[in-house]
């Protein structure tokens, strides 16, 4: 069942920190009209030295290029929108949390000309556990391909992080709880498997790790891009190439890889048991070390956490 998102009490807007309910739009705002709104997932995660930001460098950036594209650049620079969200976080007493930064256009034009609609930019915190619930993260979950597609590539600008995007993941994710399962795979429109409803995927296949590879219908994540690092790290054989539909039903292991989702199991697809049906082992190593270093209780190599303290 959804969860209500239950908000904490203050939200960054402008350089200023405002009540948790003032943060409000206009009916006829251009991003309530059109979904003109370029927005980040970030996990924050309170470990042994306090809590700390996981590849908040990363995801910003990709906001500001998602902004780029759509021609609505933020009058705030990335370290003025890292202390904010660090500062948020403090602020609301945050430990383990999500954070959401927001690029949005605001009430002014009444068409598609969004010129008149001043650029505006917030960051919410809040608390939020496992996206698909705890014993997920051991046991795997349910998953189907979905009826719909992603669009072709040059239809909507895949790369850009948007609100209006998420309609099409909305329809996927509905259906798939509708029919009785956790989430589901989505194709693109040639047929060939392109991502979750807000998620990578990765398969195992006789001990390779395949990545889809990225062909105008998938997101690049960034934890995508983590656990292709972290599999490099382990010496893994690691492979990007174009996945069918049938093979997500001969793989050995699957699982889908988010902000959210974090590295989620996928026992099964369209009923068929992936593997033996539970997580597989390579799946369970690569959470292992993703999450010892996102909660602070291993080395970070990489420099991918930003202590908020």
């Amino acid at each position: 069942m959804a969860t209500r998102l239950e908000g904490s009490k203050w939200i960054w807007k402008d350089g200023d920190f405002i009540a948790w309910e003032d943060a409000t739009l206009h009916l006829l705002s251009t991003a309530v009209q059109f979904g003109t709104s370029m927005f980040e997932g970030i996990r924050c995660y309170n470990g042994p030295s306090g809590p700390a930001i996981f590849r908040l460098d990363s995801h910003l950036e990709r906001l500001i290029h998602s902004c780029k594209i759509y021609r609505m650049v933020p009058a705030h620079s990335t370290e003025t929108l890292t202390q904010a969200c660090k500062d948020l976080v403090s602020r609301n007493e945050l430990g383990d949390c999500y954070i959401r930064p927001m690029v949005l256009r605001g009430y002014g034009s009444a068409g598609l000309d969004p010129a008149a609609s001043p650029i505006e930019t917030y960051v919410a915190a809040w608390n939020w556990g496992t996206y698909l619930g705890e014993e997920a993260l051991e046991e795997g979950v349910d998953v189907c391909v979905s009826s719909w597609n992603r669009p072709a590539p040059n239809t909507f600008p895949v790369q850009a992080k948007a609100a209006g995007h998420y309609n099409n993941a909305q329809l996927v994710k509905m259906e798939a709880l509708v029919n009785g399962y956790a989430e589901a795979i989505v194709l693109g429109p040639s047929g060939i498997v392109s991502e979750g409803s807000g998620q990578n995927l990765f398969l195992v296949r006789r001990g390779v790790l395949i990545c889809p590879a990225l062909e105008g219908t998938a997101l690049r994540g960034i934890t995508r891009d983590a656990i292709l690092t972290l599999a490099g790290d382990a010496g893994l054989e690691v492979c990007l190439e174009s996945v069918a539909r049938e093979d997500l039903y001969t793989a050995d292991e699957l699982f889908f890889t988010g902000t959210a989702s974090e590295v989620t199991p996928i026992r099964s697809v369209d009923r068929i048991p992936v593997g033996k049906g539970k997580a597989g082992p390579i799946t369970l190593e690569l959470q292992r070390s993703f999450l010892a270093i996102a909660k602070g209780e291993a080395e970070d190599p990489h420099g991918w956490l930003t202590p908020v303290n």
